[in-house]
């Protein structure tokens, strides 16, 4: 079968940075299952994915703005310190902030006496990453999983 956007794909991937530094990995786990199509993977790999078939081994380059995006000196706020009244709050923390786009996730990557800069970049914005990926297995999606958009099992549980 010949994977479309409507597939459940089974897969092992490594992915590593321009130096080659690993990033992430299903190396000694169980394979990744995904519904492409839904946006659970960055586009630059779904893309990549479709007409590929079980089996398949395959290295990609993914630039930024099909991966996690460029990255954007506009999510880097400073932000007066008493906003995080009664907190211990250290480089390396994460927080949920509300802003004017609605919820995002920030880091906190400095803090001084009077204020704390946060990034609402996601960690690897601007990074190009490379894929090496084997494709385990693959299968067309149920209307379920379609029309929900995400997988379910065999007893209609959601994964």
């Amino acid at each position: 079968m010949t994977i479309t956007s409507d597939s459940v794909v089974t897969l092992h991937y490594t992915v590593s940075s321009e130096d080659g530094t690993t990033l992430d990995s299903s190396e000694g786990k169980k394979p990744l299952v995904v519904l492409l199509g839904k946006r659970f993977l960055i586009e630059g790999l779904e893309e990549a994915l479709v007409g590929k078939n079980k089996g398949d081994n395959f290295k990609i380059d993914v630039a930024p703005d099909k991966g996690y995006g460029e990255r954007s000196d506009q999510l880097v706020q400073s932000v007066p310190k008493n906003m995080f009244d009664g907190m211990d709050v250290e480089v390396g923390m994460s927080f949920r902030a509300s802003s004017e786009g609605g919820e995002q996730s920030v880091i906190v990557i400095d803090v001084s006496d009077d204020h704390v800069v946060v990034d609402g970049n996601h960690p690897l914005a601007g990074v190009p990453l490379t894929f090496e990926v084997e494709v385990v297995d693959c299968r067309d999606a149920t209307e379920e999983e379609i029309a929900q958009g995400h997988l379910v099992d065999e007893d209609g549980h959601e994964h």
